[in-house]
């Protein structure tokens, strides 16, 4: 992994940013890239924008969210058992079993979410994992202990699942979705900058928050930036590992490069630029198709101000919204060089108007 320095992915990877709280996870990665930047960004809800050129008057977005699914604690019974809700995408059906991390008003605290012993839950085999049955246990006796070790309702909980590497050739943890998606872009600005490459626009680097509950930092980061351009990063479903079907889902690997998406919000030109730099720079990539939206940040920048020709481009990962997401550490390297090619080769005086001929 040439491409990226890991003291700053794992560092970055195995940090708690839940949604709406993710500023000790923005703070890594601003502080990872100042020193290949000329200025940033940040906004009232913790966005951060690494910004090169910035007297620049046309401006390309690079962007990722930085934020993940998390819990919110909805309901704290007299004896102390904790129950949740969704912030964002959280699967109930995973968390027995799992160990996490309460975000209380006191600081952080160990907790596990409960399930009986396979000996005793016969009429639980049938039981469907949702906010009456999935049980967090914080050591507490009573709802009176939980509150004065700072639990309340309303505090966040998270996962708890450190990055690994698997059989060296691929990487595996919580959050995957979308921080990869900032390991890249951080990556991006520090190859510009060893190789002293100077852009001929303003770069706005964005990080941006609450992705998984609506694309709203992305909302706010295309309305206070107003760029000319948008490339937004995201992930999507490697449809290889079980229980996907292909027909509906499309044919996406890990290892086989990152994925460039067709959609309404995907500008063709940009499309095309896209395809033709791959190309010459000798990068796998993927197609991929979605219908109506992308489901990522996309429509966020595509349809603001007036429209901003925007494209996605995501990595294949197995298992999204789980503690063991997993990429292609290639896939990862490819993103990055084909991003950085792109930059090298945009023209800001080409116009994408009009997409079809008069």
């Amino acid at each position: 992994m040439d491409r990226i320095n890991e003291k700053f992915l794992y560092r970055y990877l195995n940090n708690k940013a839940p949604v709406g709280r993710e500023g000790a996870g923005q703070k890594i990665w601003l502080e990872y890239i100042r020193p290949y930047i000329d200025d940033y960004l940040v906004d009232v809800y913790g966005s951060v924008v690494g910004v090169i050129n910035p007297e620049a008057p046309f401006k390309v977005v690079l962007e990722a969210h930085a934020d993940e699914i998390s819990w919110y604690v909805n309901y704290i019974t007299d004896n102390g058992y904790i129950y949740v809700i969704r912030n964002g995408g959280s699967d109930y059906q995973i968390a027995p079993s799992m160990s996490a991390t309460i975000h209380g008003e006191k600081g952080d605290l160990k907790a596990v979410f409960g399930w009986p012993a396979i000996h005793v839950r016969k009429e639980r085999e049938k039981a469907k994992m949702n906010a009456e049955n999935v049980v967090l246990d914080g050591g507490f006796s009573s709802k009176k202990e939980a509150n004065e070790a700072g639990v309340m309702v309303g505090s966040i909980v998270t996962f708890n699942q450190d990055l690994v590497a698997l059989n060296d050739k691929f990487l595996s943890g919580r959050a995957l979705d979308n921080r990869m998606g900032g390991v890249i872009l951080a990556e991006v600005a520090r190859m510009l900058f060893e190789n002293k490459k100077k852009l001929p626009f303003g770069l706005y680097l964005v990080n941006a928050v609450q992705e998984e509950v609506g694309h709203r930092g992305a909302i706010m980061a295309a309305h206070n930036i107003q760029p000319n351009l948008a490339l937004v990063t995201d992930v999507t479903h490697d449809t290889q590992s079980p229980f996907y079907n292909k027909k509906k889902e499309g044919d996406i690997a890990c290892g086989q490069g990152p994925v460039l998406y067709q959609a309404p919000s995907v500008h063709p030109v940009l499309r095309k630029m896209l395809i033709d730099v791959a190309k010459d720079a000798n990068i796998a990539i993927q197609h991929g198709a979605t219908s109506y939206q992308t489901g990522a940040d996309t429509e966020a920048f595509a349809y603001a101000n007036g429209g901003i020709p925007s494209a996605l481009i995501s990595i294949p990962l197995k298992y999204m919204h789980t503690t063991v997401e997993t990429v292609s550490k290639e896939d990862v390297v490819g993103a990055i060089e084909w991003k950085y090619n792109f930059l090298l080769h945009l023209d800001p005086s080409y116009s994408f108007l009009p997409v079809f001929d008069l």
